[in-house]
């Protein structure tokens, strides 16, 4: 956000000016960024999925994503958590988490519409076994209640159910890095841990089976970024040394040779010191300890090589800005147009020229959405488009801080 004058009432009744904070682009960037990928990826068959981040390290763009969530999260949430309005936060994250159930369960149901009459129309039945349909279709008496009460989940449509659940973790999250960051952080890795080597999830109801994404696993990155950003609100620092530094780029590097050189055989010798899958595996639903530390060695580059960093922070009228500032909107466009995609793709038996150029179209329609939504959020707030200018009203009593919030940065 753009700085503005914001009116304040102080103790004489006098209006005083306030400098309302700078809004920090680098996270909707990398917000955008990880939207265009997770929608590249659910369409899977084409050329473009084979250039994304995860054939070139252990963690994907949904790492990223629940990492910048976190810090997003912290940022928003960390310094209204305090005595007095900790039930309000509480409730505000709450309705996060049901907004995020609401969208989950229109992305669930076109999906639904989309595999049903791709099916009826091009005779081709087979899309009805795809991605976890067919279990649904054949009971839906009890198939419909398990998708509303996140039983079932559908392929490529597990993502919302699993960060609806962090958001309901958020307080607790916050309460306790009010405790300690430390102590945050220890107890959200040993849940981490925990679920991890004892396999705790939430199940499935139709047939035996987890969660695709376990919240129990994944909250450890959420808090990571959470706690983080909260460091940061409060003046500290995080650790930069030449040592983490060198160690972070050859985990990065060893990452990238493992995967494009197809190493993974050398998993089997590592199972063969006895260690729990959570630590030596790729798992992707307990967010296995490979996976997790590429994902923090990525941003800990990125936080540290100046030039990298400065590349991210773009102006508020940049079109990545724009996606990733407008993300649940966007996130849920490109999951119903990655299953139109699969179903275009499917009926086509997977053309490689058609498959390239839905894509395009797809990221393409996603930017046109993006800016009709900040049209009509200027419009709301009477600025012009791109201006990244919201007016707040801000109590005399936050005046020094929100002052003293913009000496820092």
């Amino acid at each position: 956000m753009a700085s503005l004058p914001a009116k304040a009432i102080g103790a004489q009744g006098r209006s005083i000016s306030v400098a309302a904070p700078k809004r920090d682009t680098r996270l909707d960037v990398l917000r955008g960024l990880a939207l265009i990928t997770i929608f590249i990826n659910h369409v899977p068959g084409q050329i473009f999925e084979y250039i994304t981040t995860k054939n070139f390290g252990f963690s994907d763009a949904a790492e990223a994503f629940v990492l910048i969530s976190g810090i997003a999260v912290g940022l928003a949430y960390g310094s209204r958590f305090q005595p007095g309005r900790r039930l309000q936060v509480t409730i505000k994250a709450a309705k996060r988490a049901f907004a995020l159930y609401l969208a989950h369960m229109i992305t669930t149901f076109v999906t639904l519409a989309l595999f049903i009459c791709g099916a009826w129309l091009f005779h081709r039945p087979g899309l009805l076994v795809e991605i976890n349909i067919l279990a649904v279709l054949m009971n839906l008496k009890e198939g419909i209640p398990a998708l509303l009460l996140l039983g079932h989940q559908i392929g490529y449509n597990n993502i919302l159910p699993m960060y609806g659940a962090l958001m309901l973790m958020v307080p607790l999250i916050l309460l306790l890095n009010e405790k300690g960051p430390l102590l945050a952080l220890a107890v959200s890795g040993t849940l981490w841990l925990l679920a991890g080597i004892y396999q705790i999830a939430p199940q499935n109801m139709l047939f035996k089976g987890d969660w695709f994404l376990n919240p129990f696993s994944w909250q450890f990155l959420f808090t990571i970024g959470i706690v983080s950003m909260i460091h940061v609100r409060r003046g500290g620092r995080l650790p930069h040394h030449p040592v983490l530094f060198a160690l972070a780029l050859a985990y990065v590097i060893l990452s990238f040779v493992w995967v494009t050189a197809r190493l993974w055989d050398i998993g089997n010798y590592l199972a063969a010191f006895s260690l729990p899958a959570v630590l030596t595996g790729f798992d992707k639903t307990f967010l296995s300890l490979p996976r997790l530390l590429h994902v923090l060695a990525l941003a800990y580059l990125v936080i540290n090589i100046p030039a990298i960093s400065q590349a991210f922070r773009r102006p508020a009228d940049h079109p990545l800005t724009i996606l990733g500032r407008h993300s649940l909107n966007i996130f849920v466009a490109g999951t119903i147009l990655a299953m139109v995609g699969q179903v275009l793709l499917y009926v086509t038996n997977r053309d490689q020229i058609i498959g390239p150029i839905f894509v395009l179209t797809g990221i393409a329609a996603q930017f046109a959405y993006a800016y009709h939504l900040e049209y009509r959020r200027e419009q709301e707030r009477g600025q012009p488009l791109g201006s990244g200018i919201i007016p707040v009203p801000v109590r005399a009593s936050h005046a020094r801080d929100s002052y003293s919030s913009s000496r820092r940065k």
